[in-house]
């Protein structure tokens, strides 16, 4: 069964009447990917530093913004393609001086250059590539659409600033999307959860990409090959990534 959450393809990804219809239906009542906070608490924490600016790409109706306020981040900026999503947001959560709601497309950041400390997703990227069914041939509309989310996150990070991304998808899938010079960042990750492991992947801006990175993000832009018989991953990364297509 396929998620019900997602759409159906990266080209409804694009309709903003399939979001508001999502959270038409869903309501405010809080939804999380991944986990809660608590699942990745100690992580997250380490990244941060009293006084970041945030900014949440893709908020949804995930608790997490108004979850970071609670342990006194309280500079924090969440934006998401729906106006029905922000607008549920804004009611339930409004009333928090320092969380501020904005209907925004990722690829087209609507801040100055340098705004951002922190740039936060939680499932955010994967939703934008639910239509691609081989993970080791993306197509090049998906790579260019991911490519573009992450020269604005880029762009709107301050030197130094992180980009954390949280997601099922493994570091051979991912990372190579990441490791690119063109965003000026290094790329580390690490896994949470019990029995199902999540990534956590973090974004330092301002640092280099290690020479085998480098190497994986060229391998992005090479040419197509033939599918990757299943043999080639570990069983336990197999697994994992099949029970995520299902969610």
């Amino acid at each position: 069964m396929a998620c019900p959450w997602l759409p159906d393809s990266n080209v409804r990804y694009r309709d903003r009447r399939f979001w508001d219809s999502r959270y038409r239906e869903t309501g405010t009542a809080p939804s999380e990917w991944f986990g809660g906070l608590a699942s990745f608490r100690e992580q997250l924490e380490a990244e941060l530093r009293p006084g970041d600016r945030i900014l949440v790409l893709g908020c949804g109706n995930s608790a997490l913004s108004y979850d970071l306020f609670q342990l006194g981040y309280t500079d924090i900026t969440s934006i998401d393609y729906s106006p029905v999503c922000i607008a549920g947001m804004r009611a339930r959560y409004g009333q928090c001086q320092g969380l501020r709601w904005a209907v925004m497309d990722a690829q087209d950041l609507a801040f100055t250059d340098g705004s951002f400390d922190v740039v936060l997703e939680k499932g955010t990227l994967d939703s934008m590539m639910v239509g691609e069914t081989d993970p080791w041939n993306v197509t090049p509309e998906t790579a260019a659409l991911l490519d573009q989310v992450l020269k604005e996150v880029s762009r709107v990070l301050r030197s130094g600033g992180r980009f954390i991304s949280i997601t099922f998808a493994q570091p051979h899938f991912r990372k190579r999307h990441y490791a690119q010079p063109a965003y000026s960042w290094s790329v580390h990750h690490s896994t949470y959860g019990t029995g199902f492991h999540y990534f956590f992947y973090v974004m330092r801006k301002g640092q280099e990409l290690a020479p085998a990175d480098i190497e994986l993000g060229r391998r992005l832009h090479a040419l197509p090959g033939p599918a990757c018989p299943p043999s080639a991953l570990q069983a336990s990364d197999s697994e994992d990534y099949l029970s995520a297509i299902e969610l």
